[in-house]
């Protein structure tokens, strides 16, 4: 069975160019649709690869930084690629995020080349206690951090401490806007636990399309069923005995959705549905990437709001028939 356990294991603005090169970096700027820069020249740069990382960024730092973020919303952070432009400027920024344990694979060898012409590398992996993504046959770190909050303040508390040494951001401003997150980031991890105290422990059991929910499970008091693609990447695929040893796993906890990250396909969830005759509902959640503006999954705060209501919804389904 494809059963996850979770165990610990050893967080616009484009640069202004003067004179002739304006026109240059428009062409650049239209050429990197994925990447939200800004800013003015005498403003540092922070590069960051995924869009939730890019937003608390964002949010911490207010105007004392131009921030470019490489990840386009609604991408994948497992596949998504980097233009040769976007990996030119990474690797002159004065500091570059990441999420690190293996997430974003496809621009992986980008923050290597950049640290390795000296730019300083801020890995928020290495700021939490890790968990393992488990299954009968493999296992390795769980990435996604970001579901549970009190670890995403541990991220911004190390993060504070890296901007800090960023030559060119105002210390109080920085200060003033890392208070002001670890206040949102408190007052979310007590509506997520205000959300998911109202479902029964029973019914606290989750499946998704890949094993995206650990950290949340562990702060919350969920049980992590299993995942269609047994795997912490969504760049692996599933066997067909997998998904029967997940169908038996969803019958006999009586999982009534399944939640799938919103940049996946839900064919795999529809063929488990369909094939192995389990009756379950499928939902599509923002869980790995900021959705478009106005689509209620803007920031990573909306986001994580959205998930828990869509995830308490999702479990409070009665009994199949």
């Amino acid at each position: 069975m494809s059963a996850h356990r979770s165990t610990p294991v050893p967080v616009h603005r484009r640069r202004v160019v003067r004179g002739a090169a304006v026109a240059v970096a428009l062409a650049v700027g239209l050429g990197t649709a994925g990447c939200t820069a800004a800013g003015d020249t005498d403003r540092p740069l922070v590069a960051v690869t995924t869009n939730i990382l890019g937003d608390v960024v964002e949010q911490v730092v207010g105007d004392t930084a131009d921030v470019m973020v490489l990840m386009p919303r609604g991408a994948d952070p497992h596949s998504f690629e980097v233009s040769a432009q976007e990996a030119a400027r990474l690797r002159s920024a004065d500091l570059v995020v990441e999420n690190g344990l293996g997430l974003e694979e496809g621009v992986a060898r980008h923050v290597a080349a950049a640290a390795a012409d000296g730019v300083p590398v801020f890995t928020a992996g290495d700021a939490v206690d890790v968990l393992a993504w488990t299954t009968d046959d493999d296992s390795g770190p769980d990435p996604h951090f970001w579901t549970d909050p009190a670890r995403m303040t541990a991220v911004v508390d190390a993060l504070g401490a890296e901007l800090h040494d960023v030559d060119g951001i105002d210390d109080a401003a920085l200060d003033t806007g890392l208070d002001a997150y670890r206040d949102e980031l408190a007052d979310l991890d007590d509506d997520m636990g205000a959300a998911f105290a109202a479902l029964p422990e029973e019914r606290r059991a989750l499946v998704t399309n890949h094993h995206v929910f650990g950290y949340l499970a562990d702060r919350f008091g969920f049980r992590v069923v299993g995942a269609v693609v047994p795997s912490g990447t969504t760049l692996a695929s599933p066997s067909a005995a997998d998904l029967r040893d997940l169908a038996f796993a969803i019958e006999d906890a009586d999982v009534p959705t399944i939640f799938v990250d919103a940049s996946q396909p839900a064919r795999l969830a529809e063929v488990l549905a369909d094939e192995a005759d389990v009756r379950v509902d499928i939902r599509s959640l923002p869980t790995e990437s900021l959705s478009a503006e106005g689509d209620g999954a803007a920031t990573y705060l909306a986001m994580m709001r959205a998930n828990t209501d869509a995830i308490v919804d999702g479990l409070s389904i009665r009994n199949r028939e």
